[in-house]
């Protein structure tokens, strides 16, 4: 087998990946093979399903809902899956260079292994690539189905790497009682973390809608807290982020239909008394990046102070203090971010992560992504955000135990 890694050719377009300032002064270092080198778990990486994995696997009921693609008569390629109000045109992409190598990574495992070891990854955690489209369905039940089959795969396929590549299991939480015995499933199967979409029921905002902050989920936190399974809300999960059309619609979609809506989950474990009722309970936002995040503390906060009378319920602490005890948030390259990770104390819930394989992420170059924007933090810091942070949650080891 060729390996990947060894064939890149840095296109133009990429060229930029490359810059680093060095990291002069620094204890430790993000170069792979290097003697002092940072323990670094990406908290965000995704798989390579098969394409053919939900039609040959799940219940035959389901497979003509499952999402399709299809050529029309102009030979344009279309996409919809079941959640979908209109087909979405998928725009012709001509891949060069490193981009080409990263929409062809991370289906082997093994060579998965060499991917990370030549760009300094000692762990990660998978999440689904094509599996994002598991919870864009109004049926909770067919959902759930999906995920069964795809915690099957993704078990059969990395769970004995685990110790290395630790895959999310995937939920759909609006079918409660499939949930649950999900939850027992993949527990007893080895699955150290879980993920849910980022709203429960699939689709745009209906005003009483089931969301996060029922009581009716109770259920569903105490089997995760009993099991101590982490729970994670990827982007691009809950409701279409393909919304804006025309110029500048790719950014749009981008910023304010993928990732701004994981703010709204996390939102409603700590101001609706979830994590105060359930005190276990690890959460965290996957791929929205952290610059949000004093910002969202301080208004969780101010909303609490102000709207005093109207809001419910009373809490024992102020939203913020439930994310700070139990919260994390992952990144890539984030500035803002991370300029103020220090300044509003948050050292200990902020991930580091290189998204393997896609183009959002920092794979290969990710000690260049490093260097380039993590020396403001002091040792201490850049040690947990890189690394430490991710094994105590995820159950990694790591050198200090």
């Amino acid at each position: 087998m060729s390996d990947p890694a060894t064939e890149i050719v840095v296109n133009e377009e990429n060229r930029w990946r490359l810059y680093t300032p060095g990291a002069q002064g620094w204890k430790g270092s993000a170069r792979a093979g290097a003697p002092d080198k940072y323990l670094m778990i990406s908290a965000d990486s995704h798989v390579q399903e098969p394409p053919t994995l939900w039609a040959e696997r799940i219940d035959p009921k389901y497979r003509e809902r499952l999402p399709r693609q299809w050529i029309d008569e102009n030979g344009v390629r279309w996409t919809q899956s079941e959640g979908s109000e209109k087909p979405n045109r998928l725009a012709p992409m001509k891949l060069e260079g490193e981009d080409l190598v990263r929409a062809k990574a991370g289906a082997d495992p093994l060579q998965r292994l060499r991917d990370n070891e030549m760009d300094g990854i000692d762990g990660e955690i998978l999440f689904p690539n094509k599996g994002l489209a598991m919870w864009w369905t109004p049926d909770p039940e067919f959902s759930s189905a999906q995920c069964r089959v795809y915690n099957d795969w993704i078990w059969e396929t990395f769970g004995a790497h685990v110790e290395r590549m630790s895959p999310a299991a995937a939920l759909a939480p609006a079918d409660l009682e499939g949930c649950m015995a999900e939850i027992e499933r993949v527990a007893r199967m080895g699955f150290r973390h879980v993920t849910l979409p980022a709203k429960p029921l699939f689709g745009p905002h209906k005003t009483g809608e089931l969301n996060y902050n029922s009581a009716e989920f109770d259920p569903l936190w105490a089997a995760l807290q009993d099991a101590d399974l982490p729970l994670t809300f990827h982007v691009s999960t809950g409701q279409d982020p393909r919304v804006a059309r025309g110029p500048g619609g790719a950014v749009v979609n981008y910023v304010i239909h993928s990732l701004a809506p994981t703010v709204e989950p996390m939102t409603h474990l700590c101001a609706a008394g979830v994590i105060e009722r359930f005190p276990k309970l690890r959460f965290g936002t996957v791929e929205a990046g952290i610059g949000w995040v004093p910002w969202w503390l301080a208004s969780m906060d101010e909303a609490y102070k102000k709207h005093h009378y109207w809001v419910k319920p009373k809490l024992k602490a102020l939203p913020s203090d439930y994310f700070r005890s139990n919260g994390f948030a992952t990144f890539q390259e984030d500035q803002p971010g991370l300029d103020l990770v220090e300044k509003y104390d948050l050292a200990d819930n902020l991930m580091w992560a290189n998204d393997y394989p896609h183009s959002e992420g920092t794979w290969p170059h990710s000690a260049e992504a490093v260097e380039r924007t993590m020396g403001g933090l002091c040792e201490e810091t850049r040690t947990k955000v890189l690394g430490l942070n991710a094994a105590k949650v995820f159950k990694f080891k790591s050198p200090k135990g």
